[in-house]
């Protein structure tokens, strides 16, 4: 909505569950929105929509938020678009938020944009990172601006994006970029429960079943990964093959660069970067991937890095601990080799 007179202030963020369990994603934009927080005063405010899901209340409060905005009713049991951004919208304009972030998820990206044009202002979506505005242009006009910040031009530049006239600014961030808060269950904060009244046109889409599928989050949860990219391209399917045996023998996860995926070497489920999933494993191992910044976006905080390029000059060496000049065909095996006899 165009920015007015109406005082908009409040951090918030949307809250993502599954099986009664907050998602991930949910605990690393509360941790986010909690350093923001910090920095401006504002207050923190998570947003849950569910069926029988105010007892999550306590876990969102104790990981960063100061309220809970809770829309409890038997329609929102399944995420729908339309319900969902009915109830959202709502209370966006109800109580006027200066800023509002979401996941890059399936479901938030459905959510967010719908918001976003309810209540017309703009939306930066799969930012890399949130700063608060300290530069003299944005001082001298605006106070505590958000700076939405991310990869363009296939992940070469970075773009920090501003909303200075529509309020509020809006912004997706994909799961693994933020590090959650540790959990503090002596936290107190209010819960706020929310009227949900969704017009039955709304309600048309029927959810008869929930499929989900894990690699993804594997990806997100694995301690080490092996990744592919188009070093595989003179035979990908043997590639792939040989990563996916060294994978098995150190109970390692399948990842991927986008070339490869693009290249549809793969499937894009194991894609690790900005437009993939972004990884923290104790160990990555990178074989055949040049290092383009779209896929070092989502490797960077790997605790250890390996890789292995033909090119001495690949820019994936700048960010590993070890390098390998040579052909992943070759030092896939003996890397393996050597691991089976110790």
């Amino acid at each position: 909505m165009t920015k007015s007179n109406k005082k908009y202030s409040g951090i918030w963020v949307f809250i993502e569950h599954f099986n009664n369990k907050l998602e991930p994603i949910s605990k690393e934009l509360l941790g986010k929105g909690k350093e923001l927080s910090n920095i401006t005063g504002e207050k923190l405010s998570g947003i849950i929509l569910g069926d029988n899901i105010k007892n999550l209340s306590k876990d969102i409060i104790a990981y960063g938020a100061d309220k809970v905005y809770v829309a409890d009713h038997p329609e929102l049991k399944y995420f729908r678009p339309l319900p969902y951004t009915h109830v959202v919208s709502n209370l966006v304009i109800k109580h006027s938020p200066k800023i509002f972030i979401l996941g890059a998820t399936t479901t938030s990206n459905n959510l967010a944009s719908r918001v976003a044009a309810r209540v017309d202002t703009g939306l930066a979506s799969v930012c890399t990172d949130y700063q608060i505005g300290d530069r003299e242009y944005l001082r001298k006009n605006y106070k505590n601006l958000l700076l939405q910040i991310r990869p363009d031009f296939n992940g070469n530049y970075l773009s920090t994006i501003i909303t200075p006239n529509h309020l509020p600014q809006m912004a997706t961030t994909g799961p693994g970029v933020f590090d959650p808060l540790k959990k503090d269950e002596k936290r107190t904060g209010k819960v706020i429960d929310v009227d949900v009244n969704v017009p039955k046109k709304d309600c048309n889409l029927i959810v008869k079943e929930i499929v989900t599928s894990d690699k993804g989050s594997d990806l997100v949860k694995s301690k080490i990964i092996i990744s592919g990219g188009r070093g595989v391209e003179k035979d990908p399917e043997k590639g792939f093959n040989l990563i996916r045996d060294f994978s098995r023998s150190i109970n390692a996860s399948v990842g991927a660069s986008r070339g490869a995926v693009m290249a549809k070497y793969i499937d894009g489920s194991h894609q690790v970067g900005q437009t993939g999933v972004s990884v923290k494993p104790n160990l990555y191992i990178a074989a055949g991937i040049s290092g383009a910044p779209q896929h070092i976006i989502g490797m960077k905080k790997s605790d250890l890095v390996l890789a292995i390029n033909t090119d001495k000059n690949a820019p994936i060496f700048e960010y590993s601990d070890y390098g390998i000049v040579g052909n992943l065909f070759e030092w896939i095996p003996k890397i393996k080799a050597a691991l089976q006899k110790k």
